[in-house]
C-alpha cells in the first residue's frame, strides 16, 4: 500500500465511472497506454483486480465495487486536506520586494494563496536579491543573474520581461542595428551595479559602445543630456521603460538583435513554506512575455532564463 499515488485513485475512479479506458484517458487528459499501465500498477499494489475487461467491455470486479466508494471518500478528504492547507497558506503574509516593475495582475493571482505585504522599500536589483537572501524579504522581482543565484542560494522564475529601445535625437523613429547604440556605464555601482553587468555584457555580444558616465545619467533628466550630446542613439534602461519622452528626442527600436531584460521572481532554495511557493506558483503561472528565446533575440550570457 504504501507504493499507492493518490493519481492512480483518482484513474481508478474515473475509469470505473466511464467504463471505458478510451473514454477516461481523455477525461483525464493522458494517453491510454499509460492509464492501463497505471491501472495494473495499483492492481499490482493493492494485490487485487479492480476490471475485468476485453477488447469490447470493461467491468468492476466485486473487488472493484467494493473499493470504489472508499476511495471516492479517501480521494474527498484528501481535496479537503489540500484546500484547508491552500487557505491556511493564504492568510500568511508573503513579503514581497521590487526595483520599479510588477506585473499589473499581481494582487489578483497571489490573493487567493497568500496575503502579500509589498515592501515600501524599492532598491536596485542587487540590492533586492541580497535581501531575499539575508531573509529580510521572502521573493523579490528583480534582474539576476546565475553567478547571484549561486552564490546568494536563490531560485528564480520569469515573470516578465522588457524590449530594450534606443533614445536618439533623430525625429524618424527607424529601426538601428545595436552595434550602432552605445550604452552607459555609470561609476556608482552602489545604485547600478545590475545594469552595469548587463550593459557591458550587452556591449561585449553585440558591439554597442560603452560610455562611462558618472551623474547617474542612467536615467531621468541626466540620460536625455547624454542622448542629445550623443552621436550614437543610447540604449534605455529597463527603468526609464515608461518615462515620457522630450519632444526632441525619439525611441527606435533596436535590431540585429532585439534586446531584452527579463525580470525574475526569486526565492531562497531552502523556503519550505507552502504560502511563499504557491505564491511563486501563482505569480508565474501562464505568464504573457516577449518571445525572448526568438532567433533574432539578445539575452546575457549569464541570463538564467536564456536557452
Amino acid at each position: 500500500m504504501m507504493n499507492v499515488e493518490l493519481r492512480q485513485l483518482r484513474y481508478f475512479v474515473a475509469v470505473a465511472e466511464e467504463l471505458s479506458f478510451g473514454r477516461a484517458a481523455e477525461r483525464l487528459l493522458i494517453a491510454g497506454p499509460s492509464l492501463s499501465q497505471q491501472i495494473k500498477a495499483l492492481e499490482r499494489d493493492l494485490g487485487v483486480r479492480l476490471f475485468d475487461r476485453d477488447r469490447r467491455s470493461v467491468a468492476l470486479t466485486p473487488a472493484g465495487a467494493a473499493l470504489l466508494p472508499h476511495t471516492r471518500s479517501l480521494l474527498e478528504r484528501a481535496d479537503d486536506l489540500k484546500n484547508r492547507a491552500a487557505r491556511i497558506s493564504g492568510s500568511e503574509p508573503v513579503r514581497l520586494g521590487y526595483v520599479n516593475w510588477l506585473p499589473p495582475d499581481l494582487n489578483a493571482r497571489a490573493s487567493a494563496v497568500a496575503r502579500l505585504n509589498i515592501d515600501a522599500w524599492v532598491a536596485p536589483s542587487h540590492a533586492q536579491a541580497a535581501r531575499v537572501a539575508d531573509g529580510s524579504l521572502d521573493v523579490a522581482v528583480c534582474w539576476i543573474d546565475t553567478q547571484d543565484l549561486e552564490r546568494l542560494g536563490l531560485n528564480a522564475r520569469l515573470l516578465g520581461a522588457d524590449r530594450l529601445y534606443a533614445v536618439s535625437t533623430e525625429h524618424d523613429a527607424v529601426p538601428v542595428r545595436a552595434r550602432d547604440t552605445a550604452v552607459l556605464l555609470d561609476d556608482d555601482a552602489t545604485s547600478w551595479r545590475s545594469w552595469n553587468v548587463y550593459a557591458q555584457q550587452l556591449a561585449d555580444d553585440t558591439g554597442s559602445k560603452v560610455v562611462n558616465i558618472t551623474d547617474g545619467g542612467i536615467t531621468g533628466p541626466a540620460f536625455f543630456d547624454h542622448v542629445r550630446r550623443s552621436r550614437r542613439p543610447i540604449i534605455n534602461s529597463p527603468k526609464g521603460q515608461s518615462v515620457p519622452l522630450p519632444p526632441d528626442l525619439v525611441q527606435r527600436p533596436i535590431v540585429d538583435p532585439q534586446v531584452y531584460w527579463t525580470w525574475s521572481v526569486v526565492w531562497r532554495r531552502s523556503e519550505v513554506r507552502l504560502a511563499v511557493l504557491n505564491t511563486i506558483d501563482a505569480l508565474t503561472e501562464n505568464i504573457a512575455a516577449p518571445d525572448i528565446h526568438a532567433l533574432d533575440a539578445w539575452l546575457p550570457a549569464t541570463d538564467p532564463h536564456r536557452r
